[in-house]
């Protein structure tokens, strides 16, 4: 009986010792598989981050689909910047160019923030120690909602103003099918539509005439331009153009003057106590001055008569003779 506690108190210590071997050889298969990565060479970059979106220390770096490295260190610069420490497997660095980005991305849907490593171009060397790589650009998770958000707002507003166009559309469709308003005339009458091909023919013909004559304007002017027509002269001598000139300033004056004297004859006339008023409006002063004309023209048939007898009289008969021969005479001589 009192070997019992004795052999407790050994099966105690047994079991705390199994215990913890049993704890140290699960450790060790755990971290056998990274003990490869502990004893690797390593080189450190850095970038800087506007925000890390939740990247902490201990995250995978992967390029090309591959890890190549881990988060060794995520500290705060400058006024709200963040400046992450890459340590990166030295057998790497011959495919990381100067030029490479670097962007925080997520393993799976739902999975641990990552480092993603691209791009770079073969013209910038390699990466150095302690470069800084640059970061791309990406929109948080609350810029992608709002921008989202926003999205949806346009979206709804276009639907809206699309579904009022469609309205109109209709609407117009309607006017053009039951021939309301002038399109929809055109489209459903036949003899609006004949006129108004006709009258597109009728102008086509128009236009072709207007060519034909700026053709036959053209050579018109060809023709003036060329030296020695009469149009030519005309055109260029002054001497041409003075007399010209002239010559419709004297019709002008002549046209002046019978304008006035037409204008006085008027105005004469219109005078009832003028010599040409009297004529034209006192009846018994034309009938005086008819008559009188008439006995003037009796009076010159008698003379005549008169003279002829004269001619014939035996007394004058002789210098009538010689006067008649010597207007001969001079008539030949000429």
């Amino acid at each position: 009986m009192s070997e019992s506690p004795k052999n407790n108190k050994r099966a105690v210590i047994v079991g705390v010792f199994v215990l913890l071997g049993l704890i140290f050889l699960i450790a060790g298969v755990l971290m056998i598989g990274d003990l490869h990565e502990t004893f690797k060479k390593k080189m450190q970059v850095i970038s800087q981050f506007d925000d890390v979106n939740g990247l902490q220390a201990g995250n995978s770096i992967w390029f090309s689909g591959v890890k190549i490295g881990t988060v060794n260190r995520i500290d705060l610069h400058g006024e709200s910047q963040v400046v992450v420490g890459l340590k990166i497997d030295i057998n790497a660095q011959q495919f990381i160019r100067k030029d490479a980005l670097v962007k925080i991305s997520t393993d799976g849907l739902i999975g641990n923030k990552i480092l993603v490593i691209y791009g770079g171009t073969s013209k910038f060397g390699e990466v150095q120690e302690g470069d800084t790589l640059a970061v791309e650009n990406t929109f948080s998770t609350e810029d992608m909602i709002n921008t989202l958000q926003k999205n949806n707002e346009n979206i709804l507003a276009i639907t809206t103003d699309f579904m009022a166009i469609s309205t109109d559309i209709k609407s117009v469709s309607k006017k053009l099918t039951t021939s309301e308003g002038t399109i929809g005339k055109l489209l459903n009458d036949d003899d609006l539509y004949r006129n108004i091909n006709t009258a597109a023919a009728t102008l086509k013909n128009a236009s072709a005439k207007a060519q034909e004559l700026t053709g036959s304007l053209a050579a018109f002017s060809a023709g003036l331009n060329k030296e020695g027509t009469l149009a030519n002269d005309f055109v260029t001598d002054t001497i041409i153009y003075n007399s010209i000139k002239n010559s419709v300033l004297q019709l002008q004056e002549i046209a002046d003057t019978a304008a006035l004297f037409v204008a006085n004859l008027k105005e004469a006339g219109s005078n009832p106590r003028s010599s040409i008023g009297v004529l034209l409006h006192d009846e018994k002063t034309g009938a005086h001055l008819k008559q009188t004309l008439k006995n003037l023209e009796s009076g010159s048939k008698k003379l005549d008569e008169d003279l002829e007898a004269v001619q014939h009289s035996f007394l004058l008969r002789g210098f009538f003779k010689k006067k008649a021969k010597a207007a001969k005479k001079a008539l030949s001589e000429k």
